[in-house]
């Protein structure tokens, strides 16, 4: 059974990483391997916008990681837009190899909240999840408690679990 790659990208908790590994293996039934990855980062940042693009991000990790895995999923602290929108928590190419995923807009500090490394990582695991699921060629699911359902805020985040609805893990086999 091939891997699922787990790439960091900057200073991330172990505990955290270990917490995220174990719910992809949960929802997709196949071992986890972390990673640290690195690339100059200013190459995609859009100064007008105080952003980095998401849609080069991906690209480009797409392009650089060869490992053999089923799937690669890189971690990131940074703001990421694509320019349709004003942010986005993350993003894959359907029914590709790779995702991204961003906990930068998932923070509750830049929301007017207390810190909350608890509900940080909770909203983290649901984001990779979520990812994840577009690579393996999920679409969003219109379940409300379902990972796949389209989160345009973070409290939709909130709203929803970490796993897929009976319908998504179906469409997997």
């Amino acid at each position: 059974m091939q891997n699922i790659i787990l790439i960091a990208y900057g200073h991330f908790e172990l505990n955290s990483l270990k917490e995220i590994a174990g719910a992809i293996t949960r929802e997709y039934s196949s071992p986890v391997v972390i990673k640290e990855g690195y690339m100059d980062m200013d190459r995609f940042f859009d100064a007008s916008r105080r952003q980095y693009d998401g849609n080069k991000i991906l690209k480009e990790v797409d392009f650089v990681h060869h490992f053999e895995a089923l799937k690669k999923i890189a971690l990131f602290k940074v703001d990421l837009y694509i320019p349709i929108l004003t942010y986005i928590f993350g993003q894959a190419y359907l029914n590709g190899k790779t995702g991204i995923a961003s906990l930068y807009r998932l923070k509750n500090e830049l929301y007017g909240m207390n810190s909350d490394e608890n509900l940080l990582v909770e909203r983290f695991i649901k984001e990779v999840i979520h990812e994840l699921g577009h690579t393996f060629g999920l679409k969003h699911c219109y379940n409300p408690s379902c990972v796949m359902r389209s989160s345009t805020y973070v409290e939709d985040i909130d709203q929803k679990s970490s796993f897929l609805c009976n319908r998504c893990k179906k469409l997997l086999i």
